[in-house]
């Protein structure tokens, strides 16, 4: 499956926009993309593994936060997932 790496975090996986990588469900294709790039991990996962609250993911269009199996949703290697780093701030 492809992974698009977000502008932010490219710097970490080689200066690459997006990624080939295999797995059975989002998890394992987030293993394998931290796996390649292991600098990915800290800015994706708690210490704890879990995706970090700011880190929103996408497979293909549907926030994984909504499917019913989260990150253990099962993927084909059609399917692309899309992370987007939550963004705070703004002007006052």
């Amino acid at each position: 499956m492809e992974i698009h790496i977000p502008t932010p975090l490219r710097q970490y996986a080689d200066k690459k926009a997006s990624v080939t990588v295999e797995g059975a469900t989002v998890n394992d294709a987030l293993s394998a993309l931290t796996a390649a790039y292991p600098e990915l991990k800290k800015h994706l996962f708690t210490d704890e593994g879990k995706v970090r609250s700011f880190v929103n993911l996408y497979l293909n269009d549907d926030d994984i936060r909504y499917l019913p199996e989260k990150e253990a949703t099962a993927v084909s290697a059609k399917d692309s997932l899309t992370i987007i780093p939550s963004i705070a701030g703004g002007c006052q």
